[in-house]
Protein backbone atom coordinates (compact mmCIF):
# COMPACT_ATOMS: atom_id res chain seq x y z
CA UNK A 1 0.00 0.00 0.00
CA UNK A 2 1.26 3.08 -0.98
CA UNK A 3 2.92 5.48 2.14
CA UNK A 4 1.48 9.41 2.15
CA UNK A 5 4.43 12.12 2.22
CA UNK A 6 3.67 15.65 3.11
CA UNK A 7 0.35 14.66 1.92
CA UNK A 8 1.18 14.76 -1.90
CA UNK A 9 3.51 11.93 -2.58
CA UNK A 10 2.93 8.13 -2.36
CA UNK A 11 5.86 5.89 -1.67
CA UNK A 12 5.41 2.62 -3.84
CA UNK A 13 7.51 -0.25 -3.42
CA UNK A 14 8.63 1.00 -6.63
CA UNK A 15 9.67 4.03 -5.82
CA UNK A 16 11.20 2.45 -2.01
CA UNK A 17 13.20 1.08 -4.16
CA UNK A 18 14.02 3.79 -6.89
CA UNK A 19 15.46 5.98 -3.60
CA UNK A 20 17.69 3.00 -2.02
CA UNK A 21 18.72 2.40 -5.73
CA UNK A 22 19.23 6.10 -6.09
CA UNK A 23 20.78 7.02 -3.09
CA UNK A 24 23.42 4.18 -3.74
CA UNK A 25 24.48 5.94 -7.17
CA UNK A 26 24.56 9.15 -5.48
CA UNK A 27 27.02 7.86 -2.80
CA UNK A 28 29.08 5.63 -5.44
CA UNK A 29 29.41 8.66 -7.54
CA UNK A 30 30.46 11.10 -4.42
CA UNK A 31 33.04 8.66 -3.33
CA UNK A 32 34.81 8.70 -6.81
CA UNK A 33 34.27 12.72 -7.71
CA UNK A 34 31.43 14.14 -6.56
CA UNK A 35 28.66 15.21 -8.50
CA UNK A 36 25.89 12.40 -7.03
CA UNK A 37 23.45 14.69 -6.76
CA UNK A 38 23.09 14.73 -10.32
CA UNK A 39 21.12 11.39 -9.67
CA UNK A 40 19.21 11.76 -6.57
CA UNK A 41 17.97 15.43 -6.64
CA UNK A 42 16.37 14.53 -9.93
CA UNK A 43 15.18 11.44 -8.89
CA UNK A 44 12.64 13.55 -6.05
CA UNK A 45 11.75 15.62 -8.49
CA UNK A 46 10.32 12.69 -11.11
CA UNK A 47 9.11 11.68 -7.65
CA UNK A 48 6.88 13.80 -7.07
CA UNK A 49 8.40 16.44 -4.28
CA UNK A 50 8.69 20.30 -4.92
CA UNK A 51 12.23 21.79 -5.56
CA UNK A 52 12.78 23.35 -2.34
CA UNK A 53 11.79 19.74 -0.11
CA UNK A 54 13.41 17.80 -2.70
CA UNK A 55 16.61 20.10 -2.45
CA UNK A 56 16.61 19.79 1.14
CA UNK A 57 16.11 16.41 1.57
CA UNK A 58 18.69 15.64 -0.73
CA UNK A 59 21.09 16.84 1.27
CA UNK A 60 20.42 15.05 4.54
CA UNK A 61 19.76 12.06 2.87
CA UNK A 62 22.75 11.82 0.65
CA UNK A 63 25.32 13.01 3.84
CA UNK A 64 26.13 9.45 5.15
CA UNK A 65 27.65 8.93 1.98
CA UNK A 66 30.13 10.87 2.44
CA UNK A 67 30.93 9.04 5.91
CA UNK A 68 31.08 6.16 4.21
CA UNK A 69 33.53 7.83 1.33
CA UNK A 70 35.83 9.30 4.38
CA UNK A 71 35.69 6.22 5.78
CA UNK A 72 36.70 4.46 2.49
CA UNK A 73 39.74 7.47 2.52
CA UNK A 74 40.65 7.01 5.60
CA UNK A 75 44.18 6.55 5.22
CA UNK A 76 44.20 9.21 2.94
CA UNK A 77 42.48 11.29 5.56
CA UNK A 78 44.18 10.60 8.46
CA UNK A 79 48.14 11.78 7.35
CA UNK A 80 46.30 15.33 6.30
CA UNK A 81 45.07 16.25 9.81
CA UNK A 82 46.78 19.23 9.84
CA UNK A 83 44.66 20.70 6.53
CA UNK A 84 41.41 19.56 7.63
CA UNK A 85 41.81 21.31 10.97
CA UNK A 86 42.90 24.57 9.09
CA UNK A 87 40.38 24.04 6.28
CA UNK A 88 37.27 22.55 8.65
CA UNK A 89 36.06 26.43 10.23
CA UNK A 90 35.82 27.56 5.94
CA UNK A 91 33.62 24.83 5.41
CA UNK A 92 31.62 25.51 7.92
CA UNK A 93 30.85 28.82 7.23
CA UNK A 94 30.88 28.41 3.99
CA UNK A 95 28.42 25.48 4.56
CA UNK A 96 26.05 27.80 6.53
CA UNK A 97 25.68 30.50 4.62
CA UNK A 98 25.32 28.85 1.75
CA UNK A 99 22.09 27.16 3.09
CA UNK A 100 20.37 30.21 4.80
CA UNK A 101 21.01 31.74 1.44
CA UNK A 102 19.01 28.82 -0.23
CA UNK A 103 16.19 29.47 2.49
CA UNK A 104 16.41 33.07 2.68
CA UNK A 105 16.65 34.02 -1.36
CA UNK A 106 15.02 33.64 -4.60
CA UNK A 107 16.89 31.01 -5.94
CA UNK A 108 16.56 31.90 -9.89
CA UNK A 109 19.84 34.20 -10.24
CA UNK A 110 21.96 31.31 -8.39
CA UNK A 111 20.27 28.41 -10.45
CA UNK A 112 21.44 30.21 -13.54
CA UNK A 113 25.17 30.64 -12.35
CA UNK A 114 25.43 27.02 -10.81
CA UNK A 115 25.97 25.12 -14.13
CA UNK A 116 28.70 27.47 -15.38
CA UNK A 117 30.81 27.15 -11.66
CA UNK A 118 30.70 23.94 -12.52
CA UNK A 119 31.62 24.24 -15.85
CA UNK A 120 34.24 26.21 -14.73
CA UNK A 121 35.64 24.18 -11.81
CA UNK A 122 35.60 20.86 -14.57
CA UNK A 123 37.96 22.80 -16.92
CA UNK A 124 40.41 23.93 -14.08
CA UNK A 125 40.66 20.15 -12.99
CA UNK A 126 41.00 19.25 -16.20
CA UNK A 127 43.97 21.79 -17.01
CA UNK A 128 45.36 21.45 -13.77
CA UNK A 129 49.11 19.76 -14.82
CA UNK A 130 49.62 22.70 -16.82
CA UNK A 131 48.40 25.54 -14.70
CA UNK A 132 50.51 23.56 -11.92
CA UNK A 133 53.35 23.88 -14.57
CA UNK A 134 52.84 27.32 -15.84
CA UNK A 135 52.73 28.67 -11.80
CA UNK A 136 55.98 26.79 -11.15
CA UNK A 137 54.98 23.77 -9.86
CA UNK A 138 56.74 20.35 -11.18
CA UNK A 139 57.44 17.27 -9.85
CA UNK A 140 61.32 18.57 -9.86
CA UNK A 141 60.28 22.08 -8.33
CA UNK A 142 59.73 21.92 -3.77
CA UNK A 143 56.28 21.44 -2.85
CA UNK A 144 54.44 24.58 -2.91
CA UNK A 145 51.33 25.38 -0.90
CA UNK A 146 48.95 28.76 -2.03
CA UNK A 147 46.96 29.25 1.05
CA UNK A 148 44.91 32.15 -0.09
CA UNK A 149 43.92 30.12 -3.05
CA UNK A 150 43.55 27.09 -0.48
CA UNK A 151 41.36 29.35 1.56
CA UNK A 152 39.18 31.26 -0.68
CA UNK A 153 38.49 28.61 -2.88
CA UNK A 154 37.11 26.53 -0.69
CA UNK A 155 35.04 29.17 1.13
CA UNK A 156 33.37 29.68 -2.40
CA UNK A 157 32.68 26.17 -3.27
CA UNK A 158 31.30 25.72 0.46
CA UNK A 159 29.02 28.22 0.31
CA UNK A 160 27.96 26.91 -3.61
CA UNK A 161 27.95 23.04 -1.44
CA UNK A 162 25.44 24.35 1.07
CA UNK A 163 23.43 25.83 -1.62
CA UNK A 164 22.93 23.18 -3.92
CA UNK A 165 25.91 20.37 -3.75
CA UNK A 166 25.56 18.93 -7.21
CA UNK A 167 29.49 19.36 -8.67
CA UNK A 168 30.39 20.56 -5.22
CA UNK A 169 33.21 17.59 -5.36
CA UNK A 170 34.55 18.84 -8.63
CA UNK A 171 35.47 21.99 -7.80
CA UNK A 172 37.32 21.16 -4.21
CA UNK A 173 39.54 18.63 -6.64
CA UNK A 174 39.63 21.48 -8.97
CA UNK A 175 40.75 24.09 -5.58
CA UNK A 176 42.84 21.58 -3.71
CA UNK A 177 44.62 20.50 -6.81
CA UNK A 178 45.68 23.90 -7.33
CA UNK A 179 46.75 24.93 -4.29
CA UNK A 180 48.19 21.66 -2.70
CA UNK A 181 51.58 19.81 -3.76
CA UNK A 182 49.87 16.53 -3.27
CA UNK A 183 48.63 13.70 -5.25
CA UNK A 184 45.03 13.44 -6.95
CA UNK A 185 44.63 10.17 -4.36
CA UNK A 186 45.09 12.25 -1.49
CA UNK A 187 43.16 15.31 -2.62
CA UNK A 188 40.35 13.58 -3.23
CA UNK A 189 40.53 12.09 0.33
CA UNK A 190 40.50 15.46 1.75
CA UNK A 191 38.13 16.53 -0.67
CA UNK A 192 35.59 14.00 1.07
CA UNK A 193 36.27 14.89 4.64
CA UNK A 194 35.25 19.07 3.65
CA UNK A 195 32.76 17.76 1.98
CA UNK A 196 31.27 15.72 4.63
CA UNK A 197 31.92 19.24 6.62
CA UNK A 198 30.00 21.45 4.31
CA UNK A 199 27.29 18.84 3.42
CA UNK A 200 27.08 18.21 7.35
CA UNK A 201 26.45 21.71 8.84
CA UNK A 202 24.32 22.44 6.08
CA UNK A 203 22.43 19.72 6.52
CA UNK A 204 21.86 20.39 10.44
CA UNK A 205 20.54 23.92 9.11
CA UNK A 206 17.99 22.10 7.11
CA UNK A 207 17.08 19.76 9.87
CA UNK A 208 16.51 22.66 12.28
CA UNK A 209 13.99 24.63 9.52
CA UNK A 210 12.04 21.61 8.75
CA UNK A 211 9.88 20.49 5.53
CA UNK A 212 11.73 17.32 4.93
CA UNK A 213 10.64 14.33 3.11
CA UNK A 214 11.54 11.90 6.17
CA UNK A 215 10.93 8.22 4.73
CA UNK A 216 12.86 9.56 1.32
CA UNK A 217 15.91 11.09 3.65
CA UNK A 218 15.70 7.53 5.17
CA UNK A 219 16.04 5.56 2.17
CA UNK A 220 18.62 7.60 0.23
CA UNK A 221 20.47 7.62 3.37
CA UNK A 222 20.48 3.72 3.57
CA UNK A 223 21.69 3.60 0.12
CA UNK A 224 24.25 6.11 0.42
CA UNK A 225 26.15 5.02 3.27
CA UNK A 226 27.63 2.02 1.63
CA UNK A 227 27.49 3.51 -1.84
CA UNK A 228 30.03 6.42 -0.71
CA UNK A 229 32.28 3.41 0.92
CA UNK A 230 32.48 1.95 -2.97
CA UNK A 231 33.03 5.10 -4.45
CA UNK A 232 36.38 5.97 -2.26
CA UNK A 233 37.48 1.99 -3.03
CA UNK A 234 36.75 2.34 -6.83
CA UNK A 235 38.74 5.90 -6.78
CA UNK A 236 41.82 4.18 -4.55
CA UNK A 237 42.19 1.49 -7.19
CA UNK A 238 42.29 3.48 -10.81
CA UNK A 239 44.88 5.01 -11.91
CA UNK A 240 45.12 9.03 -11.93
CA UNK A 241 45.06 9.87 -15.06
CA UNK A 242 41.58 7.53 -15.31
CA UNK A 243 40.26 9.41 -12.37
CA UNK A 244 41.29 12.90 -13.75
CA UNK A 245 39.06 11.58 -16.86
CA UNK A 246 36.19 10.44 -14.67
CA UNK A 247 36.20 13.54 -12.82
CA UNK A 248 36.02 15.81 -15.93
CA UNK A 249 33.20 13.92 -17.48
CA UNK A 250 31.30 14.06 -14.05
CA UNK A 251 31.64 17.30 -13.78
CA UNK A 252 30.42 17.64 -17.58
CA UNK A 253 27.52 15.75 -17.43
CA UNK A 254 26.81 17.83 -14.11
CA UNK A 255 26.92 21.50 -15.89
CA UNK A 256 24.98 19.99 -18.79
CA UNK A 257 22.18 18.44 -16.76
CA UNK A 258 21.78 21.77 -15.20
CA UNK A 259 22.07 23.89 -18.14
CA UNK A 260 19.11 21.59 -19.79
Amino acid sequence: MPVTVLGTTALTPAHIVFLLLGGLSAGIVNGVAGGGSLISFPLLLALGYPALTANITNTVGIWPGYVGGAAGFRNEIGGQSGRLVRLSPIAVIGGIAGAILLLTTSSAAFRSLAPWLVLGASLLFAAQPLLKRALGGSAHAPPRTRPLLLSGGTFVASVYGGYFGAGLGVMLLAILGLALPDSIVRTSGLRTAVSMLVNGVAAAVFLIHGGLAWRAVGLLAAGSLGGGWIGARVALSIPAVALRIVVVAVGLATAVKLLV
